[in-house]
């Protein structure tokens, strides 16, 4: 999949530099990456960091004005990069979204995230046709980070990711803080790539559930939902996600993770609830739940 995607960047039409956080790895990637990719620039972790942190640590290590985020399991489009880039000719522009297409070059796997009055964030027009990646609905709160470009002085600005999550959620609560700050958030219609989806942690894994739920109770006390006018709401609607993975999984990874979340948020300064145009009030109980199950589904 590495080789995929950096074979992809280097046919881009616009000049970049790539680093590459080899997130303790195992299999010779970082040898690998050395003798076929030299011009590459490779951070080389021991040990898994987390998602926020090896980003937060390749971002550190760039010095462009604009840093793109892009997973391994993407292939991106020749002009990509040079459509991602195009938006920040407005000074207000913090992050920029790009359209990641399921395998089959022609649904949408996201266009960014939406998210709800509980801020459970769902990824944007999944599911719909690649025509349609231009829509102005649902609200757009900012990019997935598999496939996100951020202004620099945006990202420094509100502190990039939160490593206090190994992974999910940290690019919503990023979203969330720079719109909170007030910066501006875009979607790049035709800055297009392929998404192989949950490659790297397993679809519906153990792993992967937990983690999950760990950041979502993480975020959950962050913001104190639970304190909220949406309080009611992101019970009832943890309750019910909660219940049915311990029936289709049978066990209780999303609830473990959800606890174990919450209690790792204990003690940290709660954030700002943020702007209400980053948040996409008309979507109702059952629009998230469907939300929800879409995302199980893929």
């Amino acid at each position: 999949m590495l080789e995929s995607c950096l074979a992809c960047l280097q046919a881009q039409t616009l000049r970049h530099t790539v680093i590459v956080v080899d997130n303790g790895s195992t299999d010779g990637t970082s040898e690998r990456l050395r003798a076929s990719f030299p011009h590459v620039a490779l951070i080389d972790s021991p040990t898994n960091l987390g998602f926020p942190a090896a980003c937060n640590r390749g971002v550190a290590a760039g010095s462009g004005e604009v840093a793109v985020l892009l997973n391994n399991d993407v292939e991106a489009r020749p002009t990509l990069l040079a459509e991602l880039l195009a938006p920040f000719s407005d000074r207000r522009i913090g992050s920029v979204a790009a359209v990641l297409l399921r395998p089959d070059g022609t649904t949408i796997d996201s266009v960014g995230v939406a998210v709800d009055v509980t801020l459970a964030g769902f990824p944007r027009l999944r599911g719909i046709a690649a025509l349609e990646a231009g829509r102005r609905e649902p609200v757009l709160a900012g990019p997935v980070g598999g496939a996100a470009a951020y202004r620099r002085r945006a990202w420094e600005d509100v502190g990039g990711l939160d490593e206090g999550v190994l992974g999910y959620g940290e690019d919503v609560d990023l979203a969330l803080r720079l719109q909170t700050a007030g910066w501006r958030t875009v979607a790049a219609p035709h800055a297009v790539g392929l998404h192989l989806g949950s490659a790297s942690f397993g679809r519906r894994s153990p792993f992967q559930r937990y983690h999950g739920g760990f950041a979502r109770g993480y975020f959950l006390r962050r913001y104190a939902v639970l304190t909220s006018s949406a309080a009611m709401r992101a019970v009832a609607t943890e309750a019910i996600v909660v219940g049915g993975d311990l029936l289709i999984s049978r066990d209780l990874q999303a609830l473990r993770g959800r606890v174990a979340g919450w209690r790792a948020a204990r003690g940290l300064s709660r954030r700002p609830f943020p702007p209400a145009e980053a948040i996409d009030a008309s979507m109702s109980f059952w629009q998230s739940l469907r939300q929800r199950l879409t995302v199980y589904r893929a």
